[in-house]
């Protein structure tokens, strides 16, 4: 007895190692990827590779509470499940994002919760399904989501594996999305002092000055000094009378 206590208890040490191993690996590929985009891409790839069960997979997002939408995917099948609970209002991976972190749905053929989405989602060959929050951040929400032909595809190890996945997803997409934030507003400060040097030429007038021209015409056509920035340096046009 002791032997297969001791033989059980390595077999399920091995897997615990095993599972570390790969979620490393997974973190280290998320990093790498260059914008949010890409890891989002990265995600859905990573996460039917790495869940056990899983057959395709999408993520979710929610902007503002109110704008939803489908931002990566791995087949055209998650896009058409998830578009059936944007016009009904329900599903597990609305669920997911705005009521409870794991929603798991063993079987949609008999599925009550959502009998319409259900209904309509087992039509497109999809049998069970498995929704993980990925973040809430403010009032911007983001669910991953997976999908198998097969019922009870998602059982306890999907569970506890897909939570690990999205803990180290949600960890990498932030630090993608600073990233993008950072790059942007380098991007930003870069034409607004390019902007700023074609007033100064063009109108013989100080660094202060000319950013006061600029912000003066953002506040009076009321488009974003960015914008306006941009659309300086690259045309050279802006309002004739900022400059007065």
């Amino acid at each position: 007895m002791a032997d297969g206590t001791t033989g059980r208890t390595a077999s399920a040490d091995d897997r615990g190692v095993d599972l570390a191993a790969q979620l490393t690996e997974v973190a280290r590929t998320l990093q790498q990827q260059e914008d949010a985009q890409d890891t989002l891409d990265e995600i859905v790839r990573g996460a039917v590779g790495t869940i056990p069960g899983a057959w395709q997979a999408g993520i979710i997002t929610v902007t503002g509470r109110r704008e939803v939408d489908t931002v990566s995917m791995t087949g055209d099948v998650v896009g058409e499940v998830d578009q059936i609970q944007y016009d009904t209002g329900q599903g597990p991976c609305l669920e997911a994002l705005y009521a409870h972190k794991i929603v798991n749905v063993p079987d949609l053929a008999h599925e009550t919760r959502w009998p319409e989405f259900a209904d309509r989602a087992h039509r497109l060959g999809v049998s069970s399904m498995l929704s993980l929050q990925l973040f809430v951040r403010d009032d911007d929400l983001g669910a991953l989501n997976l999908y198998s032909p097969d019922a009870h595809a998602f059982g306890e190890e999907a569970e506890h594996v897909g939570s690990l996945f999205a803990g180290h997803a949600a960890v990498a997409l932030a630090n993608a999305r600073q990233r993008d934030n950072l790059v942007q507003a380098v991007q930003t400060r870069d034409l607004i002092g390019q902007a700023k040097g074609i007033l100064m030429e063009r109108h013989k007038i100080t660094g202060d000055q000319a950013f006061t021209v600029l912000m003066r015409t953002s506040q009076r056509t009321n488009v974003k000094l960015r914008d306006l920035a941009e659309v300086l340096v690259r045309t050279g046009e802006l309002a004739p009378s900022a400059a007065r």
